[in-house]
């Protein structure tokens, strides 16, 4: 019986992975894992997947593709035993960035292979999940300028994704152009804050901007924790200003920005706004409330990413 279901997105990414599963199927074979192999339809396909090996107790999920499908498989492992794998294969890869694993492309078409090899090897950590309008996230929660450049882009076609990052900028400026933010309300614990905000974002990891930024350079998957961003603002400027500043790690200190922790949180405001959930569009909402699970989620973490996990909170494991 297999212990491992390995699934993949033949879509995910600029250049397809199936030829290069065997490979990994005999990397994991070698280090002891029995697998089953799975190619996925679309995004509740393949949550589906993923439910169903928690539910035969299946030791892990590898999740061959982008941060869509991290996210979908994730969504299927939430509050069970079973853990998650990531062989970053997709377009921006955050999630595997985050993790110390470098993507697979086809002029590095071993570091599938390498990255299952170091996986194979790692230890299971619980890592927390956030969940906006009671849909889970382990990256981000977005409203605002982000979420409006995610309802553009995403689907997209593979020929776009290799010029992905021109692609996003372009529509990135583009929305920064029409959009002028809007009036928020937030409630972050027991702080309330309101205001003209160009953006909302709620991140579970340091990384941001397809993972050329650190936004939260100080956050734990495990604390419990997460960070609620609120950048001001109503113009194109605005809107340069805080990207140069989150590259520059100067957002820190901003006048114009704020970071709010928190473990429960709702947004509001009088019009409808739009949500990225994991860089993924939405169902737009006037309100969302979000809370965190803690270390819900058990996920396969290289040596690379131990740092990020707050010791004390392994400890009681």
């Amino acid at each position: 019986m297999a212990d491992a279901l390995l699934v993949y997105n033949p879509a995910a990414g600029r250049f397809s992975v199936a030829p290069f599963i065997a490979n990994i199927v005999r990397t994991l074979n070698r280090a002891g894992w029995r697998v089953e192999v799975a190619e996925t339809v679309d995004g509740r396909h393949t949550t589906r997947l993923a439910r169903q090996a928690a539910e035969e107790n299946f030791r892990a999920v590898f999740a061959i593709g982008g941060d869509g499908t991290v996210g979908q498989v994730a969504h299927g492992l939430v509050g069970s035993q079973t853990a998650l794998a990531i062989l970053p294969a997709g377009t921006s890869n955050v999630w595997g960035r985050e993790l110390g694993l470098q993507p697979f492309t086809l002029f590095h078409w071993r570091r599938l292979r390498e990255n299952a090899r170091i996986l194979s090897e790692s230890p299971a950590r619980r890592v927390d999940v956030g969940w906006c309008n009671e849909q889970p996230f382990v990256m981000w929660a977005g409203v605002g300028l982000d979420a409006v450049t995610v309802k553009k882009l995403e689907p997209r076609k593979r020929f776009y994704k290799y010029l992905s990052v021109p692609h996003y900028a372009a529509h990135t400026i583009w929305s920064a152009s029409i959009w002028h933010g809007l009036n928020l309300r937030v409630w972050a614990d027991d702080q309330r804050v309101e205001g003209h905000y160009l953006l909302a974002l709620v991140s579970n990891i340091r990384h941001y901007l397809g993972g050329l930024a650190r936004l939260s350079p100080s956050a734990y998957l495990n604390d419990g924790t997460m960070d609620l961003w609120l950048f001001s603002g109503n113009t194109l400027a605005d809107a340069f200003r805080h990207l140069f500043e989150i590259m520059s790690g100067r957002h820190l200190a901003s006048d114009k920005v704020r970071c709010l922790p928190f473990r429960r949180a709702r947004i509001e405001s009088d019009t409808p706004f739009p949500v990225q959930i994991d860089s993924e569009p939405s169902l737009g909402a006037a309100r969302i409330e979000l809370r965190v699970e803690p270390r819900a989620l058990r996920v396969l973490l290289p040596p690379t990413a131990l740092h990020l996990l707050d010791s004390a909170f392994v400890e009681a494991e």
